[in-house]
């Protein structure tokens, strides 16, 4: 096992997500009430070759990271709510709040082939900015939301790992900033 340079293990939970109605309303509740941030936003997201269980999608998002301590806080606002989406499919079973927890995982083929021989099944897959793959694995009730396996690039180490050094030094100022590049 390996330590990222956020401080997680490699083959751990890294991340713990929320799906919202409003994002930016979002941030500033986690600032006012729980002094989170600085939060990194990315206004339209779309990923690459994104597949919605088997099929193709057009799903939009804006996602904003955080760090709580070494806890990654992804929030989620869907932009696209006419197009099926493991964001709809939460909202409409259990409405807003927890999502999923990010796993990180430096074997992404053979991970996703271990929770499918559990009987569980990816339900959205994508390329990311940083260079890997995400799969949202469905729990199918055995977890309290998805699994969402997480490549463990160098490029999301480093992205993650300069998201959680601002927040370690974080003054309050500039609160919410643009998602790395």
């Amino acid at each position: 096992m390996t330590i990222l340079s956020f401080g997680q293990p490699d083959n751990g939970i890294i991340q713990m997500a929320y799906v919202v109605p409003d994002i930016r309303a979002a941030m500033t509740s986690w600032i006012d009430n729980m002094n989170v941030g600085p939060w990194f936003l990315l206004e339209h997201f779309t990923g690459v070759d994104p597949h919605y269980r088997g099929r193709p999608t057009t799903t939009d998002v804006a996602i904003a990271m955080s760090f709580a301590g070494h806890m990654q806080i992804e929030l989620i606002q869907e932009l696209t709510p006419d197009v099926p989406s493991v964001y709809g499919e939460t909202v409409a079973a259990r409405g807003y709040g927890f999502h999923h927890f990010g796993k990180a995982t430096t074997n992404f083929p053979h991970d996703v082939e271990l929770y499918e021989a559990r009987g569980f099944e990816v339900a959205f897959r994508l390329g990311v900015p940083t260079g890997g793959t995400v799969a949202y694995i469905d729990m199918k009730g055995a977890a309290p939301g998805f699994i969402e396996l997480i490549e463990a690039t160098p490029g999301m180490d480093e992205t993650f790992g300069a998201m959680f050094r601002a927040a370690q030094d974080w003054n309050g100022m500039d609160p919410v900033r643009d998602f790395p590049a």
